[in-house]
């Protein structure tokens, strides 16, 4: 199928290409009944301005800033990792990247990394939010000093950002319950959630997904008090301990946020035949490795590395002044069992889905 370029613009209004260059690029300095052929003209071969050769020609850079929480879990690792693997091309897109770490779940460093960004040299900035007032009223100064905002994983108020990138959250807390019910069938049983933090809108999307399948579909599984770890390894393996101490009879656990380190650490030292269901989120390496030897049962990824070109993508777009439908762009998550894992390919190191770890001990 061949596409209109702006010389078939020219030639069906009868005007110079200049002419339809300025009309497109709306540099003004054209009659108003060669305006109207132009557009009519437009409007006729359906022609579409192609904003990366227009960029290019007037050597236009994006100018992106990134807020991301640090390594201190197996997710926000790969999600950094993932950034600095579309950073390695970011050249062919006319991108200029900055990125910000912050400490997780520090909503004080969210908010201070955003009121000190420079709209003078920044377009857009993309960040992992709270859904808290703090968080949000820094998101609206931002955008009063003319950024462009991007939540990224976890959001906030629609009204306040421009837009969203990642899962439906919440549909993803009720695949989790429904695949925990799946797996208890008539059964009656006891099963733990751990959420990382109450502030962080994901987490809670989850959980609520989650409670309300399994109160729906599959009442005779007992829920149990969520527990918090902000996403510590140590954390999670304490805690399981202290449920497993207290309800020998648990039978399903559902890790919403990361810190699967402890969790299967923990798992490994139960029996196979006495231990819980498990189910968590992210495919990283170790999580693979326990999904592949049968420590967990099931794991909802998020897709990490699509989600940050998704982000890129959306950035774009904001910036040229598109109008952007959320519905089509949210991240379709993954659910991997041992038998539907994906080939790892060890050519991409950056995306944790091409990564490798079988050693459970490292």
């Amino acid at each position: 199928m061949k596409f209109a370029t702006l010389l078939d613009v020219a030639q069906s209004a009868g005007v110079s290409y200049a002419t339809a260059d300025r009309v497109v690029n709306k540099r003004g300095g054209v009659a108003q009944k060669s305006v109207v052929r132009v557009q009519d003209a437009i409007e006729k071969l359906g022609y579409e301005r192609d904003e990366m050769a227009a960029n290019l020609a007037r050597k236009r850079v994006y100018r992106f800033h990134f807020l991301l929480p640090d390594d201190s879990n197996d997710f926000f690792a790969a999600l950094n990792a993932a950034l600095r693997s579309h950073q390695n091309q970011s050249n062919l897109l006319r991108t200029r990247f900055h990125a910000t770490r912050v400490p997780a779940f520090s909503e004080a460093a969210i908010v201070d990394a955003l009121d000190s960004i420079d709209p003078a040299i920044t377009d857009c900035v993309c960040l992992v939010a709270f859904d808290t007032p703090t968080v949000t009223a820094a998101v609206r100064r931002a955008k009063m000093r003319g950024l462009k905002i991007v939540t990224l994983v976890s959001d906030i108020a629609a009204i306040e950002r421009n837009h969203y990138v990642g899962i439906d959250n919440l549909v993803a807390g009720k695949t989790a319950g429904r695949m925990m019910g799946l797996a208890h069938t008539s059964r009656a049983g006891r099963v733990l959630p751990i959420i990382g933090a109450n502030r962080a809108y994901d987490h809670t999307q989850r959980l609520r997904g989650f409670r309300e399948l399994l109160q729906t579909h599959f009442p005779s599984v007992h829920l149990l008090d969520p527990v918090k770890s902000h996403d510590e390894a140590l954390t999670i393996h304490r805690v399981l301990g202290d449920a497993w101490a207290a309800h020998p009879d648990l039978t399903g656990v559902y890790n919403v946020g990361a810190g699967n380190d402890g969790l299967i650490d923990w798992v490994s030292g139960i029996a196979p035949m006495t231990r819980p269901v498990m189910v968590i989120h992210e495919l990283l390496p170790k999580s693979r490795a326990a999904l592949e030897v049968g420590l967990i049962d099931a794991v909802i990824d998020q897709k990490p590395y699509e989600a940050i070109g998704e982000a890129l993508r959306i950035m774009r777009q904001l910036v040229d002044a598109k109008s952007v439908t959320q519905d089509a762009t949210l991240i379709t998550p993954a659910i991997y069992l041992c038998e539907n894992l994906p080939p790892i390919f060890t050519n991409v190191p950056a995306n944790p889905h091409t990564l490798s770890n079988r050693i459970l001990s490292q």
